[in-house]
């Protein structure tokens, strides 16, 4: 984040669990968490990257702690959460960041396939609000920052599971913030835009997606993840605090 940034003092010392949170815009809100005193904890399949931002932001004085865990495997992602509640004490946010987009042909969608990508994009998210919620519970509140995708408000291609996921999180957002809500425990949706991580740049933007985004944003340049990171601080932080039930969209206008 730039020196210019919001300063949100509530953040100082809040207990943060993140998903994907050692690559793109994991990575960006991770650190962005981290820059304003909040004990982040995070997990991720990418060791060699996570480790490396943790021990960066660590060397700079800040508390951030990694595991590798494979959110698919659902016991392990709820033990790990609950082993490093138990270390750092009960998380007050939530933040679903983890997700892969990889393309797909309707026509080669196998029932595992199918499975595989609701397995990565979708089911962890209600997996991780239940990990959370006594501890939040206890916490007397706390924020669940769910992330979408602007793909199905874009009728984006060649990704339709992936799409139906990213979908499905608005609803799950939804409900969960009914039911959430009596005990202050807000629930809100991020939806960004096509964000230039090196993942997107190295597999998927050429210069007719250059084009394509030039066209469909109504703001000039790139849409970079700590402009997602924003979002998410203002949402984990007490300025956010009559905000629930509501998809926040970051995608310079695109949709």
């Amino acid at each position: 984040m730039t020196s210019t940034s919001a300063r949100y003092a509530s953040l100082e010392g809040k207990r943060v669990f993140v998903t994907g949170g050692g690559t793109g815009i994991g990575e960006a809100i991770v650190a962005a968490l981290a820059a304003q005193g909040a004990v982040v904890a995070f997990v991720d399949i990418a060791a060699e990257a996570s480790e490396a931002l943790c021990a960066r932001l660590n060397a700079a004085g800040q508390r951030v702690v990694y595991r590798h865990c494979d959110i698919t495997d659902i016991p392990a992602l709820q033990g790990t959460i609950a082993e490093l509640a138990a270390e750092l004490g009960d998380f007050e946010v939530l933040v679903n960041n983890a997700a892969n987009d990889q393309r797909h042909a309707i026509e080669e969608v196998s029932l595992d396939y199918w499975n595989e990508r609701i397995a990565i994009n979708q089911r962890p998210m209600f997996f991780t609000c239940q990990a959370v919620l006594a501890g939040m519970k206890r916490r007397g509140g706390g924020s669940i920052i769910n992330f979408s995708s602007m793909s199905w408000h874009a009728k984006g291609a060649n990704y339709p599971v992936y799409v139906t996921t990213k979908a499905a999180v608005i609803g799950l957002t939804r409900g969960l913030a009914r039911d959430l809500g009596p005990h202050n425990i807000r629930v809100n949706t991020v939806t960004p835009g096509w964000v230039m991580t090196e993942r997107q740049r190295t597999l998927w933007v050429d210069d007719a997606a250059k084009a394509q985004i030039a066209e469909a944003q109504c703001l000039p340049g790139s849409l970079m993840p700590e402009h997602v990171a924003a979002m998410v601080l203002f949402l984990a932080a007490d300025d956010s605090a009559m905000c629930t039930a509501q998809d926040f969209v970051v995608d310079a206008g695109w949709t």
